[in-house]
């Protein structure tokens, strides 16, 4: 289930990414702090272009949940003003003014094709390294489609645009994704409360 929802929502965020209007905005500040149109653009992006850099390498040897991928994340908890939070950005802000907006589409295109055929073909055993640790192939999966759904909701409202509906297996991979590493942060019953109990609601239930 989730390829299918990764490659429908890589088709939801490349229809955004071909909008016109963002080629016009592309220097423009987005809705999320120190991230540019344009770098955030590059940013939403990654999650479809560098999958397939990530499939056509060699498989890692041991995998861990998904769980700890995140939590093993410092970006995860550090806030946008952590040193890990500030890297990313300016990876992505570095990219983004070496390209423009037809371009970015362009390679997400290509990306696209490539993967329609790879990311079906993938055993169940397929291992993703991703470096310090590995991942499940449908787990590494599912972390993209976490990032395409959250991020192509910050684009469209930084371009001014109604957010696209996204597939709706999409949508509820990102609802329980979100939930469970909500609840690692806070806490079951804060979660529930938030939830079920408004008179006795955490401030915030924020997974990431």
């Amino acid at each position: 289930m989730i390829r299918p929802a990764f490659l429908d929502a890589a088709e939801t965020a490349m229809a955004l990414l071909r909008n016109p209007i963002l080629a016009e905005q592309w220097s423009s500040p987005s809705a999320l702090p120190d991230f540019s149109t344009g770098g955030l653009a590059r940013h939403l992006a990654n999650q479809v272009t560098q999958t397939v850099t990530f499939l056509a390498a060699p498989p890692g040897e041991s995998a861990i949940s998904v769980l700890e991928h995140f939590t093993g994340n410092a970006w995860v908890t550090s806030g946008v003003g952590s040193a890990d939070n500030i890297d990313i950005r300016r990876r992505s802000e570095q990219t983004a003014a070496a390209t423009t907006a037809r371009e970015l589409a362009d390679a997400v295109d290509a990306a696209l094709t490539d993967l329609g055929a790879t990311v079906t073909a993938q055993p169940p055993d397929r291992i993703v390294d991703l470096g310090d640790w590995g991942l499940k192939v449908d787990d590494f999966l599912l972390t993209r489609v976490m990032e395409l759904v959250v991020h192509t909701d910050d684009l469209a409202v930084s371009l001014g645009l109604p957010t696209p509906p996204m597939p709706q297996t999409a949508t509820e991979a990102t609802i329980q994704l979100l939930s469970s590493l909500a609840a690692w942060r806070h806490g079951s019953l804060n979660v529930i409360r938030a939830l079920a109990r408004q008179e006795r609601a955490p401030a915030s239930i924020s997974a990431l």
